[in-house]
C-alpha cells in the first residue's frame, strides 16, 4: 500500500479540522492509494479545500434564498423538508466545497 500510517493520520486530521468533507477525503484517499502522493499535494492539485468562511457562505445562502422564492414560501408554510433543498443548492453553487455543518447553521438562522 502506498499510504503510510502517518499520511493517513494527516488525512484524518484534515477531516477532523473541517478542512475536508468526508466525500473530499474519499477522493483524496483514493488518489493517495493510487499515486503515492501525499494529501496536501492532491488537495492543492484538485482544489479540494472545504469552504468554511461564514461570511462567504452567508452570501451564498442569501443568494440561494433570493433565487428560490417559491421554495422559501413553501418552507415558511411548513414544508421543513425543503431545508435539504436549500443545502443542496448551496452545495451546487460551491461545487460541493461548502462545509455542510456551517451551511445548516446559517440556514437555520436565516429561516427562523
Amino acid at each position: 500500500m502506498k499510504v503510510s500510517a502517518a499520511e493517513l493520520a494527516g488525512l484524518l486530521k484534515k477531516i477532523e479540522g473541517g478542512e475536508l468533507s468526508n466525500n473530499m477525503a474519499k477522493i483524496v484517499f483514493t488518489e493517495m492509494a493510487a499515486s503515492g502522493k501525499n494529501a496536501d499535494q492532491i488537495i492543492k492539485e484538485k482544489g479540494l479545500v472545504q469552504v468554511s468562511d461564514t461570511k462567504e457562505l452567508e452570501g451564498i445562502v442569501e443568494t440561494v434564498l433570493s433565487e428560490n422564492p417559491s421554495e422559501l414560501s413553501r418552507f415558511n408554510a411548513g414544508e421543513q423538508k425543503l431545508l435539504g433543498f436549500f443545502v443542496g443548492e448551496v452545495m451546487k453553487k460551491t461545487k460541493g466545497k461548502a462545509n455542510p455543518k456551517i451551511v445548516n447553521q446559517i440556514l437555520a438562522e436565516k429561516l427562523k
